[in-house]
């Protein structure tokens, strides 16, 4: 049974300040390609066509309400609760994509945190992992649904993308 989120603090994400971008703390040398990448938005409409793509992979943050409330089709699930011990199996699921979309409810904390986690980590891996750009959906989860996009309903992991 789903039961309304209570009394869970999430860690909150702080905006760069004018001096320094927003990126968690760094432990050792960077691949320089992927420091200066940064996270970028975009909008469902834009994911639509971009979904399409087999070298875009969608990644969807939110924990319990994933089962409750649908998900976009196709999506990877890797909840926010656990999601940095977690790092090398989405890195190892999303080998050959080159844009992974990152999201949550609403995309305001989880989505951009767990992108620029991720972002922080190929950062440091010693192997080219091949993805290009990491991106999160503007509006996040909820956003997709009220615009009238597809959700799917199926309770597989990962989603296989034929249920929407």
């Amino acid at each position: 049974m789903c039961k309304p989120r209570q009394g869970k603090r999430r860690p909150e994400y702080l905006p760069p300040s004018s001096s320094s971008p927003a990126r968690l703390r760094s432990r050792g040398p960077r691949r320089p390609e992927m420091a200066r990448k940064g996270v970028s938005y975009v909008s469902a409409e834009q994911l639509v066509s971009m979904a399409r793509d087999p070298r875009v992979a969608i990644v969807d943050v939110r924990d319990e309400e994933r089962t409750c409330d649908a998900h976009i089709a196709g999506s990877h699930h890797f909840a926010s609760d656990g999601f940095a011990e977690r790092l090398p199996e989405l890195a190892e699921a999303t080998r050959g994509k080159e844009t992974l979309v990152f999201h949550c409810a609403l995309s305001q904390v989880r989505g951009p945190s767990c992108a620029r986690m991720f972002l922080d980590y190929l950062s440091e891996a010693k192997e080219d992992s091949g993805v290009k750009s990491i991106t999160v959906l503007e509006r996040g989860f909820n956003g997709w649904e009220l615009s009238g996009r597809p959700v799917c309903r199926c309770k597989d992991a990962p989603c296989k993308g034929v249920c929407s």
